[in-house]
């Protein structure tokens, strides 16, 4: 595998995500922010911050398997949420273990959790994009 995820000594060790990715990779790809979008563009879990993350993440695999790679393949995330809170921070997570167990995968990458007024489209809660290294 290209990703290699740590928690180095001297940083924190938070269980919900790891602090650096190590890739090895020779093929970068730079996924644009996904969001509760099926493919056909209908919406998905309106109003519902869980359902949305869960397709985010989904829509991030179908991405990666499109480019010859997984989800495990992901280096770095980068969420945006909605009027963040702390209080939100179980729903993110619901939606992010729904969408590991259907894909498979440890969803565990390291991460930047940003809290933003708005996204693109009204009825959107979160975007996460993504970078990966494929060999």
């Amino acid at each position: 595998m290209a990703v290699e995820l740590i928690n180095p000594d001297g940083l924190p060790k938070p269980e919900v995500y790891r602090q650096m990715s190590i890739a090895t990779g020779s093929r970068l790809v730079f996924l644009a922010g996904q969001v509760a979008r099926d493919a056909d563009g209908n919406p998905v879990g309106p109003g519902d911050l869980a359902a949305q993350t869960e397709q985010a993440y989904l829509n991030i695999g179908t991405a990666m398997a499109a480019a010859g790679g997984s989800f495990d393949d992901v280096a770095k995330l980068t969420v945006h949420v909605v009027d963040w809170s702390p209080e939100k921070f179980p729903l993110l997570g619901e939606g992010v273990a729904r969408a590991a167990a259907k894909l498979g995968v440890d969803p565990v990458k390291p991460i930047t959790l940003l809290s933003v007024a708005a996204l693109g489209e009204p009825d959107l809660l979160v975007e996460v994009e993504a970078i990966a290294v494929l060999d």
